[in-house]
């Protein structure tokens, strides 16, 4: 699949990528380091030998993980051009269709990799903002009572400017992350220039020596080595939007150099400078440009912010289309960019979260100790599903398989296992979070399910009911009338309703399923099949991908007139509310039920959703022992 914007040329498309993709992995030297050697529990001490170490294991980390994992081998496992774990996670069940057992296992794992990105899209605008903000400490320490207040107010408008969209906002990320990205270069290159000894760090002798003569503080120091890999799973994530090659030319043509760069010179300033591990990126700045700087930081940190509330707002709505999340109310921000969406729930629940991170754990430092888990989790995910894609869809095989991504895997176990070791310090809240986003996901598939199987259950067969169905048994009005019905099988409850109590029948009937296929897009004219039934019946499903707009009227234009004429003003649309009655059996805990029951009677219309007009609807209500 070539993504819509193909015909822009590479570097503008480059460019861009830079701007949303990398504002997560960008902004990471406003803290890695300084969380990496002062962590109160446990601390790396400041001496040459430890500062090569850390050094060496960040450059292999980025580049092991980051450019060849992620870059190189992960974004080419695309469900049609899309990535990200969803994505993934759709690949991976196709591959496995002819193992139930293995395919529900590859679902979990994907939905729980979904579940953590939440726990993730929480503390990165907290963690960024409020780093970006601590500058002002180094500035003048008279400013850090201002710290707390001036973070909130950033992250309360940011939160705010949700609904406008980002259209405008988004032209301007290109050039600010440009701008930014020569600012890390060139500070680390001023750092570089006084200690160039701190190259050597290249060496991954270094890593092996810390590991060597201090494992246990080696091991625990990949908690904060990890924070130089937040943001990786956005280069897959973010394929869909600009395609490979711009975002594998801009990591290693813009972005790539210049986080090396800042980060070898900051352990330089260390190395000549050991008590600036307050603030190690601040302090490689000189004086005369400290609130520039801040301002510039802060900003990208902004960006960064926003590029992971779109990545929440994104799979949502992927999670939507799959079935796992109830219907929301999803605003479309763009006239012209189908993609860019604004779900006020999902908006202000993440606001309140991260406000409540930001002043339960008062600064970045603090912050880094419940940052990891979500992450590294993610990682592990996507290596397992990963190898189901490579061993099955690629042909590889188990054994190759295996051996290629064991590899990967290893590193993605140690750095999990590593941040293991801050639940009790932080690290509980965004496993918590994405804990309580899994349950919800898999209480309303699992719901959805069962309450499916109830009405199939109670439905009459419908070629039943059309075979013993006589016109003179109910009155024929003009015009179409069209039920909504998961079950294309049975008689819609609603029209049973209808018949009972309106005893009439419109002079067409449609009885219309809508599924939602395992690829991100299907092509406009493949989306509707219809069959004819007797008695001015028709059977009708209309199919969409997860990224898909689920546009009923619009997919149903492609009907041919021959078959069935559809004028908006003589049709109409018939849609089933069920009351649901839960009772306690072997299939669901009752709490679950009940927890699926909250869910479903605030779920969003199936109107708005299905973008279905409201003076058309009619809605026949029944109640469901569930």
């Amino acid at each position: 699949m070539t993504p819509k914007n193909a015909k822009q040329p590479l570097a503008g498309l480059a460019l861009a990528a830079a701007g949303i993709v990398y504002g997560d992995i960008g902004t990471s030297p406003l803290y890695a380091l300084n969380t990496i050697f002062s962590s109160v529990e446990h601390p790396i001490t400041l001496v040459e030998e430890h500062i090569l170490g850390v050094l060496s294991l960040v450059f292999w980390s980025l580049m092991i993980v980051v450019s060849i994992k992620y870059v190189a081998f992960v974004m080419r496992a695309d469900n049609d051009g899309e990535g990200g774990i969803m994505a993934l996670m759709a690949l991976a069940a196709r591959a496995l269709k002819a193992n139930p057992r293995l395919r529900s296992a590859a679902l979990i794992l994907g939905i729980f990799g979904a579940a953590l990105f939440y726990g993730d899209s929480v503390i990165t605008p907290a963690i960024s903002v409020l780093s970006a903000v601590e500058g002002l400490e180094i500035a003048s320490a008279s400013l850090k009572p201002f710290v707390i207040p001036i973070t909130i107010g950033i992250l309360w408008a940011l939160f705010l400017f949700q609904r406008t969209g980002t259209a405008k906002v988004g032209r301007l990320f290109g050039p600010i992350m440009l701008l930014w990205f020569v600012t890390l270069g060139a500070l680390g290159l001023y750092g570089i220039w006084s200690e160039p000894r701190i190259l050597s760090a290249v060496n991954p002798v270094h890593a092996l020596h810390l590991m060597q003569e201090a494992p246990w503080t080696g091991f625990l120091s990949l908690g904060g080595v990890v924070l130089v890999l937040t943001g990786a799973e956005a280069l897959y994530a973010d394929m869909g939007h600009f395609g490979r090659l711009p975002i594998q030319v801009a990591w290693f043509g813009l972005v790539l150099p210049a986080l090396l760069l800042n980060y070898f010179g900051q352990g330089a300033l260390l190395l000549a400078h050991p008590e600036d591990i307050t603030n190690p990126f601040f302090r490689l700045a000189p004086n005369w440009a400290l609130y520039p700087l801040i301002t510039l930081a802060t900003l990208a940190t902004i960006i960064a912010s926003q590029a992971v509330i779109s990545g929440a707002f994104s799979v949502t709505r992927q999670a939507m289309l799959l079935g796992y999340v109830p219907r929301m109310n999803t605003l479309q921000t763009s006239d012209s960019v189908r993609g860019q969406i604004y779900i006020p729930f999902i908006n202000w629940l993440l606001m309140a979260a991260v406000l409540a991170l930001v002043l339960g754990f008062g600064s970045s430092a603090h912050l880094a100790s419940a940052y990891g888990i979500a992450v590294t989790g993610t990682m592990v995910i996507t290596s397992i599903l990963s190898f189901v894609v490579v061993s099955h869809l690629w042909g590889w095989g188990w054994f190759k398989g295996a051996l290629f991504v064991s590899i990967f895997l290893s590193i993605d176990l140690a750095f999990f296992g590593a941040n293991l070791i801050k639940v009790a310090d932080g690290g509980w809240f965004p496993l918590l979070f994405g804990l309580g986003i899994f349950v919800l996901m898999m209480t309303w598939k699992q719901g959805r399910r069962l309450l499916r199987a109830e009405l199939k259950a109670m439905a009459i067969d419908l070629n039943s009911f059309l075979k013993g169905f006589c016109d003179k048994s109910c009155t024929r009005v003009p015009g179409v009338a069209i039920f909504l019905t998961a079950n294309p099988d049975g008689v819609p409850h609603a029209l049973l309703h209808n018949l009972k109590h309106n005893k009439v029948l419109h002079e067409e009937v449609v009885i219309l399923s809508v599924r939602f296929a395992d690829v991100p897009k299907v092509p406009y004219n493949q989306r509707l099949t219809y069959e004819s039934l007797p008695n001015q019946f028709h059977r009708i499903t209309v199919t969409f991908g997860f990224k898909d707009e689920p546009d009923i009227p619009r997919a149903l234009t492609l009907l041919n007139a021959s078959y069935l004429r559809l004028e908006p003003m003589n049709t109409s649309y018939f849609i089933g509310r069920e009351t649901l009655i839960p009772y306690a059996d072997h299939k669901m805990p009752l709490w679950r039920k009940k927890l699926f029951v909250g869910m479903f009677r605030n779920a969003g219309s199936v109107v708005s959703y299905f973008n279905i007009p409201p003076n058309a609807v009619v809605e026949m209500g029944a109640q469901v022992k569930f």
